[in-house]
């Protein structure tokens, strides 16, 4: 599983360091994101910029007051 989580980075670098790690991944697979708040922005910026991006299987769950867990498939 491809698994990144950036609660220990900057803000600044997260967006650029997500897309790094997605562009990785293949085609088919998931890049399994942990984030210290809801990732919606994130989402709206794969769906507008990335074709890879699949947005209608993107997953996305509270798993406690700073963890959010979402799941990026790409095409």
């Amino acid at each position: 599983m491809n698994r990144l989580d950036v609660r220990d980075l900057p803000p600044a670098e997260r967006h650029d360091t997500i897309r790094e790690a997605f562009d990785d991944i293949e085609a088919g697979e998931r890049l399994v994101l942990v984030n210290d708040h809801d990732p919606s922005p994130l989402f709206y910026e794969f769906q507008a910029e990335v074709e890879a991006f699949d947005a209608d299987s993107y997953r996305v769950e509270q798993r406690g007051e700073d963890e959010f867990v979402a799941e990026l498939p790409k095409q």
